[in-house]
């Protein structure tokens, strides 16, 4: 088992900056990548924003990304990032952070992003 939690979302101005943190536990030598999602609505489909293997650090990006976002990990203190610059008001949404392992899927709360002037 995995476990998952998120933190760092809030309020944001159009152009500004958030860093959300993924901290995991538990069968941390399972996960074999960790991915960003979003959401905006409950019940909306959950749309990929970055992922980052552990094994090789390889890195994906959305396409609405565009080099705005950047996933990184800390593997000392078991802690995914997503630094978030240039934000814009359709960013806006609910971020999920998800560990994938051999024998499943683990998901976060998620933490709220608000980008509002």
């Amino acid at each position: 088992q995995v476990q998952v939690v998120e933190s760092g979302g809030g309020l944001a101005q159009p152009g500004g900056s958030l860093r959300l943190t993924c901290a995991v536990s538990g069968d941390i030598a399972s996960i074999r990548v960790m991915y960003w999602y979003r959401q905006v609505l409950p019940g909306m489909e959950r749309e990929l924003v970055a992922s980052i293997a552990t094994d090789h650090d390889i890195l994906t990006y959305g396409r609405f990304v565009k080099g705005r976002f950047t996933i990184s990990r800390d593997s000392t203190k078991n802690m995914v990032f997503l630094q978030m610059d240039s934000l814009k008001p359709e960013d806006t949404a609910t971020y999920y952070c998800r560990a994938y392992v051999d024998y499943g899927n683990f998901w976060g709360q998620g933490t709220q992003v608000t980008v509002s002037s």
